[in-house]
């Protein structure tokens, strides 16, 4: 996954009933960059690089039989 940009930002917040302003965007994706140029190395190989709730469910899931 690559850094978001402050539209990403803006985009994503609205979406979750949080709207932001642009600025507020712009210091959110600022502030979050170097987590995500820490984690470009090993970005897709975590398996919490998927969407949290399917994280959780996958588990909690028990094994089959």
């Amino acid at each position: 996954m690559t850094k978001p940009s402050p539209k990403e930002i803006k985009a994503m917040a609205d979406v979750a009933g949080v709207p932001v302003t642009t600025e507020v965007a712009a210091r959110i994706a600022n502030s979050i960059g170097p987590a995500f140029e820490g984690f470009a190395a090993v970005a897709g190989t975590l398996p919490f690089d998927l969407e949290p709730a399917s994280f959780l469910r996958v588990q909690t899931m028990k094994a089959a039989p």
